[in-house]
């Protein structure tokens, strides 16, 4: 079978315990900037109380679970403060090491296109099959870039750790928030920037030779590819993705 499995990401699962009647949906709902009591798969975020981006990931279901597609090396310190939130709920928050994340550039195979653009293709959670050979290759170079090519940033190291608005994010472009949904941590400022229209900045991928090092967050050489964080008025508009909508 063709390789498939992104190695830089890993599965948590948020289950009520045995005996309990705990909806942790209804508890995420209450904590991220997605509709999670929607249509699932969604792209969300967590938030500090001032409306900067933490954590990114894609939520699933997962029968009476929920099931969060993460950055591998965050994953520890999502389910750190996902439990700081959980108080004296009966709700386990873990990572799920049975699971793998998965994608591919195309979509129409049967799994979910990303949530946040149908350019990025789709992906899939599956378990980890140990005698699978093309298990033990991953695609994670793939990945990164058909995703920057599209100009999608994710992550901490892109899009900051609590350093970044979320909708300087491209939050609204990239299905990553609701304004329908109700109250979650940092809702009150990304809401009053969504009414205002107050998006002064944003997060850009630019050829490498077009980067700002004073702006710059992150940078790919060997795809020449850098991350910026910009204002509005200073991005080229030839530079934007076909998504983003810099008159809007």
């Amino acid at each position: 079978m063709t390789a498939s499995r992104l190695f830089d990401r890993a599965v948590i699962r948020l289950s009520p315990r045995p005996d309990s009647n705990e909806d942790v949906a209804a508890f995420l709902q209450g904590l991220v900037t997605a509709d999670v009591q929607g249509v699932l798969p969604a792209w969300a975020a967590l938030l500090s109380p001032q409306g900067k981006a933490l954590f990114d990931f894609i939520v699933w279901p997962g029968g009476k679970s929920i099931l969060i597609d993460c950055e591998a090396d965050a994953a520890d310190a999502l389910v750190k403060r996902l439990s700081m939130y959980r108080l004296r709920r009966a709700i386990d928050i873990a990572r799920d090491d049975s699971l793998a994340v998965h994608w591919r550039p195309h979509t129409g195979d049967g799994a979910a296109p990303d949530p946040r653009h149908h350019g990025l293709g789709e992906r899939w959670i599956a378990p980890i099959d140990s005698t699978d050979p093309s298990e033990a290759e991953g695609v994670d170079a793939a990945w990164r870039a058909h995703r920057l090519a599209m100009g999608v940033p994710e992550g901490r190291a892109e899009l900051g750790d609590g350093e970044t608005l979320w909708l300087e994010c491209n939050a609204v472009e990239l299905n990553g928030v609701s304004f329908t949904k109700g109250c979650y941590v940092g809702q009150e400022n990304t809401a009053r920037m969504n009414w205002r229209q107050k998006v002064n900045r944003r997060l850009i991928v630019v050829p490498l030779a077009r980067s700002d090092e004073k702006r710059q967050r992150a940078a790919y050489p060997e795809l020449g590819f850098a991350i910026d964080h910009l204002r509005v008025d200073d991005i080229d508009p030839m530079l934007a993705p076909k998504w983003l909508d810099l008159q809007g």
